[in-house]
């Protein structure tokens, strides 16, 4: 994934980045962008690798945006690693790092005007973390806006917020095309992510109950299982006898609407998600299942 290219350019204020995304487009440069909360590991280097081959200058944002946390999470010991992300993001090719502060972003506090998809937003994690979609898609909104990218590269690991955000992108008309990039995960599947540097190695052990307990429910599916409810109860009782694990929800949804699922011969994509706490680390996963036809249910 290493590139010989010059180091990115970093620069903290709006109007920087926009002159430099300015100038790379007035050359005939196509521009990518990866927004992301820093603390970069492999899994972000898939997402800067991926975007970089379908773009000229590749943008990637890092801000951890207060406005997504909830008043009881973890904004403030949020993993923070400025120069670690920056190797990582000249190893991957980065033209361009944005790395604002809150009151550059925010600079009369949290904005009055917001973005907000409703319907997707207030299930699964939006009914974790009411207010964290509308962080989400807003803070997104903004970067958007200042880096006007063509492409945008986002993780399937956040199946949930790939699907806001894409909902966003095609009602509001944005000009951009979303690039989703399979989860990547370590060794024993655990899916990557800036928060698995939270976990003790009890915790970090346990964990690898999320991926495992996914696996075995598309396993399930691939061999005849079409009750999404029978899935459902499985998915919970597997993570439930776990005992460092705290279930937060165990589903089966439409991988479209993300409404919760009863059959799954309709033809429909169908996707597993789960979240579970680990000590005070709240972890995500989620699987595609396999499509399942009515003729495929009878056979």
């Amino acid at each position: 994934m290493s590139h010989a290219a010059p180091p990115p350019v970093v620069v903290p204020t709006i109007a920087e980045c926009r002159r430099l995304v300015t100038e790379a487009r007035a050359s005939g440069k196509s521009i990518g962008f990866v927004p992301t909360m820093g603390a970069l590991h492999d899994g972000h280097l898939r997402l800067i690798d991926a975007c970089r081959r379908h773009c000229g200058f590749l943008v990637t944002s890092i801000f951890v945006n207060p406005t997504q946390f909830g008043p009881n999470e973890d904004y403030q010991r949020y993993p923070r690693t400025p120069d670690d992300d920056h190797r990582r993001c000249a190893e991957g090719g980065v033209d361009l790092i944005f790395e604002p502060t809150v009151a550059e972003m925010y600079p009369n506090g949290p904005t009055a005007t917001f973005v907000e998809v409703p319907g997707l937003s207030s299930v699964l994690e939006g009914k974790s973390r009411p207010t964290h979609f509308r962080g989400v898609t807003t803070v997104v909104a903004k970067l958007f806006g200042i880096v006007q990218p063509d492409l945008a590269a986002f993780g399937r690991k956040d199946f949930q917020q790939l699907a806001v955000i894409a909902r966003m992108v095609h009602d509001l008309n944005m000009p951009i095309r979303l690039l989703p990039v399979e989860t990547h995960r370590e060794a024993d599947g655990l899916a990557m992510s800036s928060r698995n540097r939270y976990l003790s190695a009890d915790q970090r052990r346990a964990a690898v109950v999320l991926s495992r307990a996914l696996q075995t429910a598309a396993e399930a599916v691939a061999s005849g299982e079409r009750s999404a409810d029978r899935v459902r109860q499985d998915l919970a009782q597997a993570i439930e006898l776990e005992p460092l694990a705290q279930l937060d929800y165990a589903e089966v949804a439409d991988a479209e609407t993300l409404e919760p699922l009863d059959d799954l011969s309709a033809g429909r994509p169908a996707v597993a998600l789960v979240a579970a706490r680990f000590g005070d680390t709240r972890l995500i996963d989620n699987t595609l299942l396999p499509t399942v036809t009515s003729e495929s249910s009878c056979n």
